[in-house]
C-alpha cells in the first residue's frame, strides 16, 4: 500500500510535467496550425461535428493540435514512468500496446477537450484564449485517472 501510494506521487509528478509539455505543445500546434482549414474524412467529421465541436472546430487545424501534442507528451510519460516510477522491465512490445490505447484515450480526450473549448469559448467569451489550455487540463486529469491504474497493473508491472 505504502509502494503504491508512493508510485502515485511519482506517477502525479511525472503526469504535472507531461501536462507541461502538453499545453505548451498544444498552444504552439494551434497557433501553427489554426489556419489548416482542411475537412476531416467523414468517419472523424461525424465524431467531430461542429454541434458538438462548435463551428469552425471540425477541421484538422483544429483536431490534429489537441492530438499530436498528447500524443507526444504521453509517449514522454510512458518512458519516463518506466524508468522512475515503476522500475519496470515490461517488454518492449507494451510499447505497441499502450500506443494503440493511449491514441483510443487522445482521440476521446481530444473530443472531451474539442467540447469543453466550444462550450467555455460560447459561455464564457472572455475565456476563449484560455479555452485550449483549460481543455487540455481537463484532460489530462482523466487521463491520469485512466492510465496510473493501466500502466501500474498492466503495462509496467513489475516482474
Amino acid at each position: 500500500m505504502k509502494k503504491s501510494l508512493f508510485q502515485m506521487i511519482k506517477f502525479a509528478l511525472v503526469s504535472g510535467l507531461v501536462t507541461i509539455i502538453q499545453l505548451v505543445l498544444v498552444n504552439v500546434f494551434f497557433f501553427l496550425m489554426k489556419d489548416w482549414h482542411a475537412t476531416l474524412p467523414p468517419f472523424l467529421a461525424s465524431i467531430f461535428s461542429e454541434e458538438a465541436v462548435g463551428a469552425g472546430n471540425s477541421e484538422w487545424g483544429y483536431i490534429l493540435p489537441f492530438f499530436l501534442s498528447n500524443l507526444i507528451a504521453n509517449a514522454y510519460g510512458f518512458f519516463q514512468n518506466r524508468k522512475t516510477t515503476f522500475h519496470s522491465n515490461a517488454p518492449k512490445r507494451n510499447v505497441i500496446l499502450f500506443l494503440l490505447i493511449v491514441s483510443v484515450l487522445i482521440a476521446i480526450s481530444t473530443w472531451v477537450q474539442g467540447r469543453i473549448v466550444y462550450l467555455l469559448s460560447k459561455q464564457v467569451p472572455s475565456l476563449k484564449a484560455l479555452a485550449p489550455t483549460i481543455a487540455a487540463f481537463a484532460a489530462g486529469l482523466l487521463q491520469f485517472v485512466i492510465l496510473f491504474p493501466l500502466e501500474k497493473y498492466v503495462l509496467l508491472k513489475e516482474g
